[in-house]
C-alpha cells in the first residue's frame, strides 16, 4: 500500500494549543477561557476547507496539515480512511507521518488499523514499553516514534478513518494537547466524511458517463450493421454480441471498430457534464 499526498500547503491555520514562552502549558484556567473561542476557530476552519477544496485528496491533505499545526509538540500526523474495503492513507503532514502510517500497514497490524475497526481512541504513552504491536511497534521506535495518539474519525454514526498523531517524545499526548487533539478529529470526522462521500459520488458520475458513451456508440453501430445486412435491431444486436462473443472483447469495442471503420474516424459519444 502507498503513501499518498503529503501535504506542504500553509493555508488557513488550526488553532494551536496556547503555550508559555518557557514551553510549560498555561493555566488550566486561561485554556478553559480560551476555549471557546478555539472552538469557534476551528469550525470556521473546518468550514472553510469545506467550501475551498474540491479534490478528496486536497481535503484529507489538509485536514492533516491543520492536525499537525494544533500544537508544536506534535512530530507529524497521518490520515487513513477505508475506500473500496481497503486501507489508504491519503494524506500525512510530513515524512515521520508517512513512516508512521506506511509500517503498520506493512506490519498489518498498528493504533490506525485497530482504531479504524474499533471506532476507539487509542493513547501510546511510551512506545519502548508498548507490547500491543509487536511486529510494528519496534519498527516505529526505529523511525523516532515514541508516542502517538490515534482519533477515530466519525461521521453519520460511522467510522470513516483514523487521524493518528505522531511525538518523537514520550508522553506527549497527554492533559489539555490530548484533549486539543480528540476535539480536532471529532470536528474533523464530518469534514473528511464530506471528502469520501463526494469522492463516490464523483465515480458514479464517472461510471454513468461512460455508460452513456458506450450506449451511444452502440446505437451507432447497430443502425450501421442494419443499414449493411437489412436487419431488425434485435437481428443487429445479436450479430454484434457474436462478434463479441466470438473475438472476446467487449461490445462496446467491437461497436466502435465498427463505426470507427464505416465513418473513418472515432465514434462521436456526445457531450455529457456534471
Amino acid at each position: 500500500m502507498a503513501i499518498d499526498n503529503t501535504s506542504t500547503t500553509s493555508r488557513a491555520r488550526a488553532p494551536a494549543l496556547h503555550r508559555t514562552p518557557h514551553g510549560g502549558a498555561v493555566s488550566r484556567r486561561a485554556d478553559a477561557d480560551r476555549a471557546v473561542s478555539d472552538a469557534a476557530d476551528a469550525t470556521a476552519a473546518m468550514l472553510d476547507l469545506v467550501l475551498r477544496v474540491d479534490s478528496v485528496e486536497e481535503h484529507l491533505a489538509e485536514v492533516a496539515r491543520m492536525a499537525a499545526d494544533v500544537s508544536p509538540d506534535i512530530g507529524a500526523t497521518g490520515v487513513t480512511v477505508l475506500r473500496g474495503g481497503e486501507l489508504f492513507s491519503v494524506a500525512t503532514s510530513d515524512p515521520l507521518g508517512a513512516a508512521g502510517d506506511q509500517l503498520q500497514y506493512d506490519a498489518r497490524e498498528g493504533p490506525s488499523l485497530d482504531s479504524l475497526t474499533t471506532g476507539e481512541l487509542l493513547v501510546v504513552r511510551d512506545y519502548r514499553a508498548e507490547d500491543r504491536w509487536p511486529t510494528y511497534t519496534p519498527r516505529a521506535v526505529a523511525r523516532g516514534v515514541r508516542s502517538s495518539l490515534t482519533v477515530p474519525l466519525r461521521a453519520a454514526g460511522s467510522t470513516v478513518g483514523a487521524l493518528s498523531a505522531y511525538g518523537t517524545e514520550p508522553d506527549v499526548f497527554v492533559g489539555a494537547l490530548r484533549d486539543a487533539v480528540v476535539d480536532f478529529g471529532r470536528r474533523a470526522g464530518n469534514v473528511v466524511g464530506i471528502a469520501l462521500r463526494q469522492a463516490e459520488q464523483v465515480s458514479l458520475v464517472d461510471d454513468l458517463h461512460a455508460a452513456m458513451e458506450s450506449r451511444s456508440v452502440i446505437d451507432q453501430a447497430l443502425g450501421i450493421v442494419m443499414a449493411q445486412q437489412r436487419c431488425t435491431a434485435d437481428e443487429a444486436f445479436a450479430i454484434l454480441r457474436r462478434a463479441s462473443q466470438g473475438r472476446n472483447r467487449r461490445l462496446a469495442d467491437i461497436a466502435r471498430d465498427v463505426v470507427t471503420t464505416v465513418s473513418g474516424g472515432p465514434p462521436r459519444t456526445g457531450r455529457f457534464t456534471r
